[in-house]
């Protein structure tokens, strides 16, 4: 890996508190930084280089165990007003002198830890004093947090902005969805494994289901959600995704290149749901005051900074296909939503039925669909479950669980998303970012729903009690007379004797 000065913009900010200076501090126990390395804090806030270590790292909460005071003078910072294009000599000044002090040879990676409104802006500034510029064998990279432009008409402006001071490789699009082991384990388990990609397509799956859950409200964050809502805050970027990891072709290589192209595939033979469509397959709902556990919970409407009145969804579900070989007729189903019973997010394969039913005349028949469960947070892992004969006289079929847990594979920790992320983007490895053109292709897919829901009175923003698996009505998006929607438990294996919520 190659010396380089890692360039935080908004250092002072939560992000950089919470999640990037504790994953850099633990690659640095871990031995993975490279040994010419520094840190740079830019920000407005007016700190030295010691009080930025202070609070970034010795005083800091959120990182555990016992501090290393080596990292701490890796730690520097350049205060800054972010808006004023003068700033950014200062910051071109303070990297030439790490350069000479580190030895960091001119590699810059710069992260924009930042509100959306500066992504234009600080690639410009930068690009006008040169730090977007490498000479020969350097390395300047420019790292984003979503959201990718508010709509596909911002996403398609954002793009041609930062590509207009960085090339398209040396911009990366973090989205730490992408950087959980089991969202990687995803295409292990398909790519891997013989006895399933077999099975992968239109002749054994019936349909295959994610769901994302989350028990907590919005909190103080109305405001900010409120301009944002289930669709766009979950659904374009994280679970859009996890089915491009579900359904994605096999990519020729495991390298970067490859399986973000089959991921723009994927993406483009999405079958787009017309505005006059959306009724039917698309449902949002906003949650309702409620009594949880003998708790009162506030409804949508009533938390901090939410308008009154407002139709933002803060529960979205969507039906839809994929409009390829391998997936044709095979519907897609995805939902999530705030103040659901439990926090989970998985993925279900459901395998259709065998064609000659010799058990259906018995009353406790299982299923009528095998399902794969994929677990990704929490409790994370595999679930099989199958028919198998209760022993006694006849044929009574009763659903059984094979499952294996993500945490019986190690003992060791395994690396935060952050950590994952930010060591890729520091070896120049792209594979868990995303492309703008991916970015574009999920958000032509989401955009005619978004501008429904906003300009069709018609179409209803169905309530729903906290602590309940949402509007009733999303039951009837799934097919089928014996399948609904599996609602997951916090534990993965949730048999009908326990089921922790």
């Amino acid at each position: 890996m190659k010396a380089q000065v890692f360039v935080i913009f908004g250092a002072s900010g939560d992000l950089a508190k919470r999640k990037l200076i504790p994953a850099i501090y633990e690659l640095h126990r871990e031995q993975l930084l490279p040994e010419h390395f520094a840190l740079l804090g830019v920000s407005r806030t007016e700190f030295s280089d010691e009080a930025f270590r202070k609070e970034a790292f010795a005083e800091n909460e959120f990182i555990k165990g016992e501090k290393d005071p080596a990292f701490a003078e890796k730690l520097f910072y350049e205060p800054i007003d972010t808006l004023q294009p003068e700033g950014y000599e200062k910051v071109k000044s303070r990297l030439a002198e790490l350069d000479g002090a580190q030895q960091t040879d001119g590699n810059y990676l710069f992260y924009l830890s930042t509100p959306p409104s500066l992504y234009t802006k600080i690639p410009a500034f930068l690009a006008k004093v040169g730090l977007n510029k490498t000479g020969e064998g350097q390395v300047r990279r420019l790292i984003i947090e979503k959201p990718f432009g508010y709509d596909l008409e911002s996403a398609v402006e954002l793009n041609r902005s930062l590509q207009q001071y960085f090339p398209e490789e040396a911009i990366y699009r973090i989205d730490h969805y992408l950087g959980k082991e089991t969202v990687q384990n995803l295409l292990v388990t398909r790519f891997a494994n013989g006895i399933f990609e077999p099975l992968w397509n239109r002749n054994y799956i019936h349909h295959i289901e994610v769901t994302s859950a989350e028990h907590i409200g919005v909190g103080s964050r109305g405001g900010y959600y409120d301009s944002s809502g289930a669709l766009r805050d979950m659904v374009q970027n994280h679970l859009l995704q996890i089915v491009a990891h579900i359904a994605m072709e096999p990519p020729i290589n495991a390298d970067a290149e490859s399986i973000r192209g089959e991921k723009l595939k994927l993406f483009k033979s999405l079958r787009p749901i017309q505005r006059s469509e959306v009724a039917q397959y698309a449902v949002r709902g906003q949650y309702l005051e409620a009594k949880v556990r003998g708790e009162e919970l506030k409804g949508y409407r009533e938390e901090e900074g939410v308008p009154e009145g407002s139709m933002t969804e803060t529960y979205a579900a969507l039906k839809f296909y994929i409009d390829n070989w391998r997936w044709a007729g095979v519907p897609f189903y995805i939902r999530t939503g705030k103040r659901l019973p439990t926090k989970a997010t998985e993925v279900v394969v459901y395998f259709k039925s065998p064609p000659h039913h010799l058990f259906q005349s018995h009353e406790n028949m299982m299923n009528v669909n095998n399902q794969l469960i994929i677990r990704i947070q929490p409790d994370e892992g595999l679930l099989l479950q199958f028919g198998m004969k209760v022993p006694g006289a006849g044929f009574v079929v009763k659903n059984v669980e094979m499952d294996f847990h993500y945490s019986d594979l190690t003992d060791a920790d395994v690396p935060d998303a952050y950590e994952r992320l930010i060591l890729d983007a520091m070896k120049g490895d792209a594979t868990l970012y995303s492309r703008g053109d991916s970015v574009e292709e999920a958000w032509r897919f989401v955009d005619p729903i978004l501008k429904a829901w906003k300009e069709d009175k018609n179409i209803k923003l169905f309530g729903y009690p906290a602590g309940t698996w949402g509007p009733e009505v999303a039951d009837a998006l799934i097919e089928g007379e014996r399948v609904s929607w599996r609602n997951p438990c916090r534990n993965l294996t949730d048999s009908q004797n326990f089921c922790e919520l």
